[in-house]
């Protein structure tokens, strides 16, 4: 099998999981329904998973892959200010709308006692390289500040997402992630304009 149809054959076992933990409970859901829902085999799946909890840990890969749709989206945009709004938007968009509350906390709650892989800060994530592409875009465009490293605004940026995350469980779901997201992200990403381009924008 070659590197990309093993990739698309995961994803599609990933993607039916998440789709049926959302539908009907992660606990009442079987992975021989999660087989059925991504039309692979059993075979295919005990390839990349040893169990069903081996799938919680790919909420990160969901994430992800919705980046990649998105690439191609926010190509037109010219501001990288607002490729990285429409993002954070589009992601919690996605989590609102598609990913149950108890699983989100199950994943972040994970990140903090688990001693094996932390995949949420795996910097190898396409997450982490559409960042620092966009961060580095406009630091040599003169629109992002060149006071903190491109490193430094993708770290800020994420550990951002991730407090609005863990938030967002702690409340129940009190308030819309979307809007809530999107209204502080704009505020808190001004932080990385260059002073002409913050002006700009306040004209």
């Amino acid at each position: 099998m070659s590197r990309k149809a093993s990739r698309d054959t995961r994803g599609k076992i990933i993607t039916a999981a998440w789709k049926l933990f959302y539908e009907q409970g992660y606990e009442e859901t079987t992975i021989e329904e999660i087989v059925e829902e991504s039309g692979t085999s059993k075979g295919s799946y005990y390839h990349y998973f040893r169990s069903k909890d081996d799938l919680l840990g790919t909420l990160s890969d969901l994430f992800d892959r919705k980046y990649e749709e998105l690439e191609p989206e926010i190509a037109n945009i010219d501001s990288c200010y607002e490729k990285l709004i429409v993002l954070n938007r589009e992601l919690f968009t996605m989590i609102e709308n598609s990913i149950s509350q108890d699983l989100l906390a199950r994943l972040l709650s994970s990140q903090l006692t688990t001693r094996g892989e932390k995949y949420l800060l795996d910097r190898n994530r396409y997450y982490y390289k559409l960042l620092r592409k966009i961060c580095i875009v406009g630091q040599e465009s003169g629109e992002l500040a060149d006071d903190m490293s491109v490193n430094e605004m993708v770290k800020l940026y994420a550990v951002l997402e991730r407090a609005f995350l863990y938030d967002w469980c702690i409340c129940n779901g009190e308030y819309s992630l979307r809007s809530y997201g999107s209204a502080n992200m704009s505020e808190f990403l001004k932080r990385f304009l260059s002073d002409n381009t913050l002006n700009e924008i306040v004209k």
